[in-house]
C-alpha cells in the first residue's frame, strides 16, 4: 500500500475518532503529496525517496515554525506545530541518533579517504545518499564538520 493510500485511510480513522491534531497533520501530508505529484516533471506516482523527502520537508517546517513560536512565547501555536510534527514523523523511517550517524559517517570518511574540511563535499554527498530518511541534513552536516576539523 502506498503512503498516499495509508494517509487517506488514516484521515478517515482520525475523522471518526474526532482527533483534530492527527487530522491536521495528516491533511498537511496529503496536501504536500498532491503538490509533489502535480509539480512539473513528476510522474503519476511518487517514489519512496520522493515521499520521504516530502515528509522530511514538512517536519523541518514544523520544527522551524515551532522554534519561532517558542521564542515569541506563543505556547499555543507551538503546541499545534509540535502535534503535527509528531504525526508526520510517524510516517518517516526511524531516525538514527547522533552516535549512530557519527559511526556511519566515520565509515564513509574512511571509504572516501577524506582528511580535511576541504573534502566535506565528497563526504556530505555520500552521507546524504546513505542516510537518506534516517537523519536530517543539519545533523549530518554538524557531524561531518566535527569529524573533519
Amino acid at each position: 500500500m502506498s503512503l498516499e493510500q495509508t494517509i487517506n485511510q488514516d484521515i478517515k480513522a482520525a475523522m471518526i475518532a474526532k482527533d483534530n491534531a492527527r487530522l491536521r497533520g495528516l491533511r498537511a501530508v496529503k496536501a504536500a503529496i498532491l503538490l509533489a505529484k502535480t509539480e512539473k516533471g513528476h510522474t503519476e506516482e511518487l517514489t519512496d525517496d520522493a515521499e520521504i523527502k516530502v515528509l522530511q520537508k514538512l517536519v523541518k517546517q514544523r520544527k522551524e515554525s515551532g522554534e519561532i513560536y517558542k521564542q515569541q512565547n506563543r505556547e499555543d501555536l507551538y503546541a499545534i506545530e509540535f502535534e503535527e510534527q509528531q504525526v508526520i514523523e510517524e510516517y518517516l523511517p526511524k531516525q538514527l541518533d547522533r552516535d549512530a550517524v557519527e559511526a556511519v559517517i566515520k565509515d564513509i570518511i574512511a571509504k572516501v579517504g577524506a582528511s580535511s574540511v576541504k573534502d566535506m563535499g565528497k563526504v556530505m554527498g555520500a552521507a546524504n545518499q546513505q542516510l537518506a530518511g534516517q537523519a536530517d541534513g543539519r545533523t549530518i552536516s554538524e557531524v561531518v564538520k566535527s569529524l573533519l576539523s
